[in-house]
């Protein structure tokens, strides 16, 4: 666009700002087609909208949104709750580009109760309000069986899919089938069984699909007790193993307290680019919904936006009355008729916890999911995680990390690895044998083989590391210091492994002073920085043993006398070892070096192992 076109549309679009409201109200931006590329609420329309356009945006995303506006629409209203209801709407609408996007991508199972004559209960995946109540949707399949399961024993309602009307059961047009002669039916159909007395049980079945489960418990209760007092022994025994029954099932199902009841509850935890919403409905106690949505982010969206935008999402969704709703924190916009709690303690409380639990399961049952699928994702958010942790100005895309190994300063040894885009570059690994070092000195060693290193990196003008880790504490990341930015004048950011008595990685430090970097156990980076902490160990210690194992090979078969480079590589591809070849017979050696080179070898072998 050139430059006379922008500033005409900049006037536009000003024009169309300066003349909004201060009221509350929804605004909607459209791209050069027409087409609404984002709805907002705002509590002050003028003010909202004006800010997209009066300063420069640090979020990319904002300033791509603002550079493909073309033009302004919104529509007032009365008050903040009406404008998020109103946004809510539009955006299902709509399906603008740059909202937040619902993506539950699921059908979960409901339970419904037909409007037949003689109605059924069954699970469905179809909705349609025509054929009868529905109950659920349920997220948590084995909940809904259990469900399923207690109604199945407490009342043998019909299974069957034949068309029973009045007009049927009067013709005998039905008789009775296998599920009566095995006690699942009571052959309504053919009226064994009241109509009265099956809806009945139809109309008990509803109370415990809505959850009240204590009421009915009352009930049966109560009529256990009238049956007895009437001497009616068969009858309240056959309303007790019910009444047991329900105890069970309520012993299974409740979560806290069976005060509580007709609740919503929610909670959010965030990623970069998508959020995650838990939903728990409770009954008496008893949690009868429970959901986890996914939203993606398209802007930099605060938790409050979203968490409204859920709360209104799920309860207009699945039809929810609840007065109260309980939150990590307070949220604006919402009905005033809503009783907002953020509990501090108690059995609200724990509730909380329980959705923050299933949010938290259900993002690392997601993100486990992407990075099987895409496993260089995973790679991008470990070394974002790490940039973010560390506070790193750029990706560490190469890390490289250096140890030492000898032993009391002989065979001196160290090694540097590399790892590129979070995985082992082994083509790139290097190995050092200590030059200007004599001793066992730690620091020295490592000051020596980092400055060889990259120098000659300098040289080759090959890229420097994102990032170096020290397979140390304090004084290893210092030395490494000295070298990389006082005497190289070198910025590359500087971390270090420490590990506890057992010789275990257990802390990540960073900083000058080093500072130590908390990160749990468990988690995704602290492995990765375990891993690469365990690698240039491995790397160096087997470099070390090489080099110690091939010097004392060579020492003791260069000393004996007729003894050359061809014979010595016969003897050890045979035997492997000095100590194999110390123990092989004379004549043995023979077949292999001739006689008189294996009487020598088989003399000075015995000379030096008696001397040693």
């Amino acid at each position: 666009m050139e430059k006379s076109e922008k500033e005409k549309l900049r006037a536009y679009l000003m024009g169309i700002v300066s003349n909004l409201p201060d009221s509350p109200g929804c605004y909607q931006y459209l791209d050069e087609t027409g087409t609404i590329i984002y709805v907002g609420k705002a509590k002050n329309l003028k003010r909202r909208v004006y800010s997209y356009f009066s300063k420069e945006h640090d979020s990319r995303k904002t300033a791509i949104l603002v550079s493909k506006i073309r033009d302004i629409k919104y529509i007032v209203v009365k008050t903040e709750e009406d404008a998020l209801l109103l946004e809510n709407n539009l955006i299902k609408q709509w399906s603008p580009r740059y909202n937040i996007l619902l993506k539950d991508g699921k059908t979960y199972p409901s339970i419904v109760v037909t409007h037949e004559y003689l109605p059924r209960i069954f699970q469905t995946r179809k909705i349609d309000k025509r054929l009868g109540t529905y109950f659920g949707p349920y997220s948590h399949v084995p909940t809904m069986y259990l469900l399923l399961e207690l109604i199945k024993k407490l009342y043998p309602l019909r299974r069957c899919r034949q068309s029973i009307t009045a007009e049927s059961i009067e013709k005998h047009k039905h008789k009775e089938c296998l599920e009566y002669h095995i006690k699942n039916c009571m052959a309504p159909c053919t009226l064994r069984q009241s109509r009265d007395e099956y809806m009945e049980n139809i109309a008990e079945a509803k109370e415990i699909l809505r959850g009240n489960t204590a009421q009915l418990e009352r009930l049966f209760l109560q009529k256990m007790q009238e049956h007895a007092e009437k001497m009616e022994f068969e009858e309240a025994e056959a309303i007790k193993k019910k009444y047991l029954l329900l105890e069970t099932y309520r012993s299974k199902s409740e979560v806290v307290s069976n005060t509580l009841h007709n609740i919503d509850v929610f909670n959010i935890e965030n990623n970069e680019n998508v959020a995650y919403i838990n939903y728990l409905h409770v009954t008496n106690g008893c949690i009868t919904q429970a959901f986890t949505f996914e939203y993606a982010k398209r802007l930099e969206e605060t938790d409050e936006d979203l968490l409204a935008a859920g709360i209104i999402e799920m309860r207009q969704r699945y039809c929810s009355e609840s007065k109260e709703v309980i939150v990590p924190f307070p949220v604006k916009h919402l009905s005033k008729d809503l009783v907002i709690t953020v509990p501090q303690k108690g059995d609200k409380k724990k509730l909380l916890e329980l959705s923050k639990l299933n949010v938290l399961q259900y993002k690392k049952d997601r993100i486990s999911q992407n990075d099987k699928l895409n496993p260089e994702q995973k790679q991008v958010r470990l070394m974002k995680e790490l940039q973010d942790t560390l506070q790193l100005p750029t990706l560490p895309m190469q890390i490289e990390c250096f140890d030492n190994s000898n032993i009391s300063g002989t065979d001196s040894v160290a090694g540097c690895i590399v790892f590129y885009k979070c995985k082992p570059s082994k083509k790139d690994y290097k190995k050092y044998n200590i030059k200007t070092v004599e001793g066992p000195d730690d620091y020295a060693s490592m000051q020596e083989v980092v400055r060889r290193r990259y120098n000659r990196m300098i040289q080759e003008r090959s890229p420097l590391p994102d990032l170096i880790i020290a397979d140390g504490g304090r004084g290893q990341m210092e030395v490494i210091r000295e070298v990389v930015q006082d005497e190289l004048h070198l910025t590359i950011p500087i971390a270090g492994l420490a590990k506890n008595e057992r010789h275990r990685t257990n802390e990540l430090l960073y900083g000058f002073p080093a500072q130590v970097i908390g990160l749990k156990a468990d988690s995704a980076l602290f492995k990765l920085l375990t891993q690469i902490q365990d690698e240039v160990h491995r790397f160096a210690l087997s470099f070390h043993r090489d080099k110690r194992s091939k010097r004392q090979i060579a020492s003791e078969l260069d000393n004996i006398p007729g003894i050359g480079p061809k014979t010595k590589d016969l003897l050890l591809r045979k035997w492997h070892s000095i100590k194999r070849i110390r123990e092989a017979e004379e004549n043995e050696l023979a077949i292999v070096v001739g006689t008189a080179k294996a009487k020598i070898l088989k003399e000075k072998l015995a000379q030096n192992f008696e001397n040693s």
